[in-house]
């Protein structure tokens, strides 16, 4: 796929754009016992706890992750009950660090409803968060999936150690290309290459096979966060950036690339805006400018179009099948999805 203004790429399969409903599709039953499976899972007779649990339940994400751990444990043999608890495990992990995340952002907002700090305060949120941890733990332990927890356990640190150096680099303001790269590998590639190994290993045990779901997910993560960090310079009819990485002051592709094009001068002028608090959208819309013009967003839609090609190589040497075909339709979502 060549470079374009990502406002005018569309995922097109029999001339329709493909949805999340129709990746869902091929595995509409399975997605309905992991449902249950994960409701279950977090069941509890503690008030509080209760409430909390049912405010999760109302939130009502993509299932992005769920939908992956399955397509990896079908690519590679039949879906079992291992695989919904590898598909819960990555749920509980990957809520928890929302609701982390949500606090460390003071975010209002998430999935359309207040986020758990805006709703019930962030010590309630951080103790949640922390259940949840602990109940993914005990989901492969009362199992005996020590497999599984190896799994999850190595991508809870990654994407902790991620979010460290994403931090310290961001106040030093040092953040370079490599730097970049490897932040985003850990703090969400790290995750979605968890979904398509713990699928994976649901079903197989070839230690071949294994390392080619990693690969497939881990190039599939990073091309997502590239995609994500790509929202900020898709403007709207109004006017207004998607996204808020350039109000929370958080470095991304697009810009670093941008200012490593300029002078030192230029340079230090534009971090010096991007850095300012309490931006107003002539200042955002300017940052976005600069960075088209620059070769910003050109630059990072490539890069994301690499990862992406070299996930589907590697998808690329699975037989012929039909979830094989939904999953490089996946892939391809992913690079190409609106929000």
């Amino acid at each position: 796929m060549k470079s374009t203004d990502l406002t005018t790429v569309e995922l097109q399969n029999n001339n329709k754009k493909v949805t999340l409903d129709d990746l869902r599709e091929p595995v509409k039953k399975e997605l309905k016992e992991f449902r249950a499976f994960f409701r279950d899972e977090l069941k509890t007779n503690e008030f509080i706890l209760d409430q909390l649990v049912q405010y999760l339940l109302k939130m009502k994400g993509k299932e992005l992750r769920p939908i992956l751990v399955l397509y990896s444990a079908k690519l590679c043999g039949e879906i079992n009950e291992r695989s919904y608890r590898a598909a819960t495990m990555i749920e509980l992990l990957h809520t928890a660090t929302l609701i982390h995340d949500d606090v460390v952002d003071d975010a209002d907002e998430r999935r359309g409803m207040f986020s758990f700090n805006k709703e019930f305060k962030n010590k309630a949120s951080i103790l949640f968060g922390d259940y949840l941890l602990a109940k993914g733990l005990l989901v492969s332990l009362n199992a005996d999936e020590f497999e599984l927890l190896k799994i999850m356990s190595k991508a809870v640190k990654a994407m902790s150690e991620g979010e460290l150096r994403q931090l310290k680099a961001s106040k030093l303001q040092n953040m370079t290309l490599e730097k970049y790269h490897d932040i985003i590998r850990d703090k969400t590639a790290s995750l979605l290459a968890a979904c398509c190994e713990s699928g994976a290993r649901t079903t197989t045990d070839d230690p071949e096979v294994l390392n080619k779901m990693y690969e497939i997910g881990l190039n599939m993560g990073i091309a997502f966060q590239i995609r994500d960090d790509l929202f900020d310079y898709d403007i709207s009819d109004t006017g207004k950036s998607q996204g808020n990485d350039i109000m929370e002051r958080k470095i991304t592709l697009p810009f670093l690339y941008a200012v490593e094009q300029c002078s030192m001068i230029e340079r230090s002028k534009w971090k010096k805006k991007f850095r300012k608090k309490g931006k107003t959208d002539k200042e955002v819309k300017e940052i976005v400018e600069f960075v088209k013009d620059k070769g910003g967003v050109t630059h990072s839609v490539d890069v994301m179009q690499v990862y992406s090609k070299k996930a589907l190589d590697y998808l690329g040497s699975f037989p012929e099948s039909l979830i094989k075909n939904q999953m490089e339709l996946l892939v391809d979502y992913i690079t190409t999805r609106k929000k």
